[in-house]
Formats: C-alpha cells, sequence, structure tokens
C-alpha cells in the first residue's frame, strides 16, 4: 500500500525484514529437525508443538487473514475506480485472465514433463506404499468426501454473484466478495465526482489503516515463520521425505523450472524487466508465501511489494493481484497435474495421452477454485484423480509430504500473480518507464 509506511525489504536502520524472516526460517527448520531427531515421541515436544509453536504460528497467520478482507475490498474497489475507464477496466481484466490461464496451463505442461521423464511412481516401495494408506487413511477418506461435494458446473457460476457480500465475505469466499467489490468500483466510477469522492476517500483511509495493520503483523513474520517451519519438521523430520523422495525432487524441480525458467522469460521479455532484479526484489514475499502456505495470507504483502519495489501502480496492483490470488494458481495446478501421474504410475493406471490432456485442463480449471490457504487443492485433486481413473484413497500417499510441497507451490502461485502484475503495468504504457530498475551500487546501498 502507498503512503508513508516505511519500505518492506529494509528498515534503513536495522536488519532487513526478509533477512530476518529467513533467519526464523533457518532457526526453526534446524530446532524441528534436531527436535525430531533426539525426542521424536517425547511427550515435552508435543506441549511444545501444541501449546507453543502451533498457537505462535496460528496467530502470526491470523493476523494476516484479519486483513484480507478489507484490504481485497478497498484494493480492488479503488483499483477499478482509479481506472475509471470502462474499457481499459475489461482490457485490463482480460488481460489478467488470458495470462493467469496461459502461465498455469505452461505450469502443468511442465510438471507432466516431468513426472513422464523420472517416473516417480515406479519407484516406490511396496511398504512404504502399504504404511502411508494406513496412517493417513482416515484423512484421505475425509478429502474424498470433500471433494465429492465439490461440483463444477454452470452452478459454479451463478455462485460467484454473492447474495450476501457480507456473508461471503464472513465465509471466505473470495470470489464472491471480488464479484461485488469489481461491481462497486465500477459503479463509484459511474457516479459524479461531488458523490464518489468522498467514498473513495473513506476507502483510500481504510486502506491506509490496513497497510499499518500490516505493518505490525509483519513485526511477527520471523517469529511466526519460525513456529510455522518448527511444528511441520519436528513432527515429520526427515524419514518420510526419504520415502517420497523422488516424487518431492521431481515436484520441486518442477516448480523450479516454471519459476525461475518460465516465468523469468516473461519477466523478460514481456515485462521489459531483469529476472535478477523482480527476484531480489520479492524476496520478503517469496519467503512469506513458503513460510505461510497461503496465498491469502501473503496477500498483504504482495500487494506492499508490487507497489514499492516493483512499481506497479496502485490501481494495476490493487486490481490484478487480488485476483490473482484468487484464480491465479501456478504452483497448485503444476503439482495437481504431477500427483495425478504420479499415483496413476503408483497403481498402474495406464494414462493416455488424452487422459492427460483432461488432466491438464482440470488441473487448469479446478486451480481457479482453490482456496487460497495451506491444503486447499487438497479436496479438488481428489476429484480429478477420480475423473481419470486414479484411486481417491491414493492421496494418503502424499498426505505427509503434502505441507512442505505446498510451501513450495504457494511461492510459485504468489510469483505468478506479480509476473501478471508487471506484464500488464508495461502493456498499459505504465511500466518499465514507471518501474525503477535498481542498480547493484543502488541495492548495495539500500542493503
Amino acid at each position: 500500500m502507498p503512503g508513508n509506511t516505511p519500505p518492506t525489504h529494509a528498515d534503513r536502520r536495522g536488519v532487513p525484514l526478509h533477512t530476518k524472516i529467513f533467519v526464523g526460517l533457518a532457526l526453526g527448520l534446524v530446532a524441528g529437525l534436531t527436535a525430531n531427531a533426539l525426542a521424536h515421541d517425547a511427550a515435552w515436544l508435543a506441549f511444545v508443538v501444541e501449546k507453543v509453536a502451533q498457537p505462535v504460528g496460528q496467530i502470526f497467520l491470523r493476523m494476516l487473514f484479519m486483513v484480507v478482507v478489507p484490504l481485497v475490498f478497498t484494493s480492488i474497489t479503488l483499483g477499478v475506480a482509479g481506472l475509471s475507464d470502462a474499457d481499459r477496466i475489461g482490457r485490463i481484466g482480460g488481460k489478467a485472465l488470458f495470462l493467469f490461464v496461459v502461465t498455469t496451463a505452461l505450469a502443468v505442461v511442465v510438471g507432466l514433463s516431468v513426472v513422464n521423464l523420472l517416473r516417480p511412481g515406479e519407484a516406490l516401495d511396496p511398504g512404504v506404499q502399504a504404511a502411508l494408506l494406513a496412517e493417513y487413511a482416515p484423512d484421505a477418506a475425509a478429502r474424498q468426501s470433500a471433494a465429492k461435494a465439490s461440483t463444477f458446473g454452470v452452478q459454479t457460476l451463478v455462485e460467484i454473484v454473492p447474495r450476501n457480500p457480507i456473508d461471503s465475505a464472513a465465509r471466505g469466499d473470495m470470489l464472491g466478495l471480488i464479484f461485488f467489490s469489481l461491481v462497486f468500483g465500477f459503479a463509484l466510477t459511474r457516479l459524479p465526482e461531488r458523490l464518489s469522492k468522498p467514498v473513495v476517500q473513506v476507502l483510500e483511509g481504510v486502506g491506509e489503516a490496513v497497510s499499518v495493520m500490516i505493518g505490525f503483523a509483519m513485526k511477527l513474520a520471523p517469529v511466526g515463520v519460525a513456529a510455522l517451519i518448527f511444528s511441520v519438521t519436528s513432527r515429520f523430520g526427515l524419514d518420510i521425505l526419504r520415502s517420497l523422495g523422488l516424487f518431492m525432487a521431481a515436484v520441486l524441480g518442477a516448480l523450479a523450472i516454471h519459476q525461475f525458467g518460465v516465468l523469468s522469460l516473461f519477466v523478460r521479455f514481456l515485462g521489459g524487466m531483469s529476472p535478477v532484479h523482480f527476484y531480489r526484489r520479492i524476496r520478503g514475499v517469496m519467503l512469506t508465501a513458503f513460510s505461510t502456505s497461503s496465498s491469502n495470507a501473503t496477500l498483504p504483502t504482495t500487494i506492499r511489494t508490487a507497489q514499492e519495489e516493483l512499481g506497479i501502480p496502485k490501481p494495476i496492483a490493487g486490481f490484478v493481484l487480488p485476483l490473482g490470488a484468487t484464480m491465479n494458481m501456478n504452483g497448485t495446478a503444476l503439482f495437481e497435474g504431477m500427483t495425478v501421474l504420479f499415483l496413476a504410475q503408483v497403481f498402474g493406471v495406464d494414462l493416455s495421452l488424452g487422459s492427460q490432456v483432461i488432466v491438464v485442463l482440470m488441473s487448469v480449471i479446478t486451480a481457479i477454485g482453490v482456496a487460497g490457504v495451506p491444503g486447499g487443492s487438497i479436496p479438488l485433486l481428489v476429484m480429478v484423480m477420480e475423473m481419470v481413473g486414479v484411486p481417491g484413497e491414493g492421496i494418503a500417499l502424499i498426505l505427509g509430504v503434502d505441507r512442505v510441497l505446498d510451501m513450495c507451490r504457494t511461492t510459485t502461485n504468489v510469483t505468478g500473480d506479480l509476473v501478471t502484475s508487471v506484464l500488464i503495468a508495461r502493456s498499459e504504457k505504465l511500466a518499465p518507464e514507471t518501474v525503477p530498475l535498481p542498480t547493484e551500487a543502488a541495492d548495495l546501498q539500500e542493503g
């Protein structure tokens, strides 16, 4: 958010925030792995995780989630009102949706290519497979039930229009809230200035207050990140990672190819920005996304970084990024496609090229409906699996490592949102002219 809020990437008189977050991440990781190795079944460790680490991590997450609804409403409404021209609003919205679909489809293709090349499902030990199925069977059954409750079709489009926008906000129905915000912002552009200006000023004041609240939350980020990582690593350690190592390596490799390969090409050739500078500017966002596993929780930091670090104009950032946090899930779609093929290999289900095309299409479609919260993709993933004949209960095999992979794919999701905002800003001739491309010397001075 704009205003007098200090930049997120550094406190000029102290240690940069992203450095503090990284230190917290490293300390939590080391402490969690050490605790798991030395006292995996100890009662005191369970107490520390349940009564200390998890509550601290949840407080941090809740402080971020607390500002999401007012942030989305004010950002989108002000973004649409700031664009003012109906043709421009439709043009930017169309560009955003087009880029969301293209980058998401490319992500799935990258993922399927990697899993077809490495074939990690054929390497999973049958004993490990049986143990994982037994351990996570109850959770898998719950995910299957959730998948059966998920439907896609005309009714899905109908439900985007909320009966009650306040109820949608309370339930976390981001598509409904976004639709209302878009219509409200567009309505402001149709009012005479004497009527619209006071409303816009109130919303700007709310937006600035939300920005200050985000600053409060981010002060807790290093501690919150450490607590979240400790909770995960102290519980699982490295045992389950070794069991599913090839699958994890394949997913992480595909995510890296898409994030630092495909998206970098978009940034360089369509965004007119150096990928090195781009990634240096968004490292704080990437760390936040990694630790929270939530696009929604990261959204406040994403918007601030887009405006303050990348120079994206407020109307573009406020309009595109909330849409992206709900609809643009590059990493999630990639993960869904790879998981379907991995489990097909495990259960000996031979998916033809046609079936894999269906996986691509469904991964893109379901990624749009994924909740931007930790684990939000799993119920929809089960639906895609059963659609192509892969047993739904097989989801139990990857539930043990999903938290780690969720952290990584969320990072790619958020990066894709920022890439889209850069591309749209440049296409609207608002960048790179207005986007400061930092020099190495400037970065060194700021750091």
